[in-house]
């Protein structure tokens, strides 16, 4: 019982810090394994100036029972301690490694004490206490002060570490992109590695033209900006500009055919016919919006489909 508590205590710890960026701190950017090809980024602290912004941040309470426990336990909420949160990987799916870093307010003495109490294995490295899953120890977290907090694999927490004291950076390709992408963007995330990559396999079947176009991509980044609109922008940079226009192509294809087939829901139809697909040289970019309450409308009709399917199935 006690492994089992700790078990969800810890996941809902690194949950937390993986699940929830104004440019990207340089100080968390410094703290990134030197060989990230995926990351992704929100600034909290900005999204909770909107309407949009705190109706998502909101969501991490509301609906997840472990987060209300580990706010009972320790007193601390992710929606009002995170300002900041980053989140790296070096792109490789067998790899299994990956790195959260959080800037924030942080009792690390209550957490790691509720931690603790709960079974948690703790570790001391460089003079940090790492906090680890009590079984297979392979993943766990660490406060390297009183508002910087890390969590991942046991191997790239030590990295973050090691890195406190002789920093890596990040390649000059990375450091442009996440300074264009989080400078313009609430959330955000960056690949340098073809996004096909990182898919799971897919069974043949039926073609999937869409599919298909993608797997020509070799690396892509996406955002959010929160407002009175809710703006999503996105660029899939393309091996050759052929394969860019053919991609460009495809998309705008099935977005006319979503509109042709009528969507029912005009919340979605609007958005729909709010997309935008241009193609330029071997990148190929796309857009679109909603006013912030018509959005959180959509999020809520598909909560509560969700709900509804759920009830049906007992």
């Amino acid at each position: 019982m006690i492994a089992m508590k700790a078990q969800i205590l810890t996941a809902t710890l690194l949950t937390a810090f993986s699940g929830v960026l104004s440019a990207a701190d340089p100080q968390l950017l410094n703290l990134v394994m030197p060989d990230a090809k995926v990351l992704a980024g929100v600034n909290v602290q900005q999204a909770k100036g909107t309407q949009f912004g705190q109706y998502v941040l909101n969501q991490l309470q509301t609906r997840d029972a472990q987060m209300q426990q580990l706010v009972a336990l320790t007193g601390f909420d992710p929606r009002r301690d995170v300002r900041e949160l980053l989140v790296a990987s070096n792109g490789v799916p067998q790899g299994k490694t990956g790195l959260a870093l959080a800037t924030g307010n942080f009792d690390a003495a209550k957490i790691t004490a509720a931690a603790t109490l709960h079974g948690v294995v703790t570790e001391v490295y460089k003079g940090i206490t790492i906090l680890e899953e009590p079984n297979k120890q392979s993943a766990g977290m660490a406060f390297l002060n009183e508002t910087t907090v890390v969590a991942g694999d046991i191997a790239s927490v030590k990295g973050a570490i090691d890195r406190m004291t002789v920093p890596q950076s990040v390649s000059v390709e990375i450091a442009l992109k996440v300074n264009q992408w989080s400078n313009s963007q609430d959330a955000w995330g960056i690949m340098t590695v073809p996004p096909a990559s990182l898919a799971p396999a897919v069974k043949a079947g039926a073609p999937n033209p869409m599919l298909n176009a993608g797997q020509n991509v070799q690396a892509a980044a996406a955002g959010v900006k929160f407002g009175a609109q809710v703006v999503f922008s996105g660029e899939a940079q393309c091996d050759t500009a052929q394969n860019a226009t053919t991609l460009g192509d495809v998309a705008k294809l099935l977005i006319n055919m979503a509109q042709m087939q009528g969507v029912q829901d005009t919340n979605a139809a609007a958005l729909i016919k709010s997309v935008s697909v241009t193609a330029s040289g071997n990148v190929v970019k796309i857009s679109a919006s909603l006013p912030q309450d018509v959005f959180q409308q959509m999020l809520q009709s598909q909560k509560k489909m969700g709900m509804g399917g759920m009830q049906h199935k007992k």
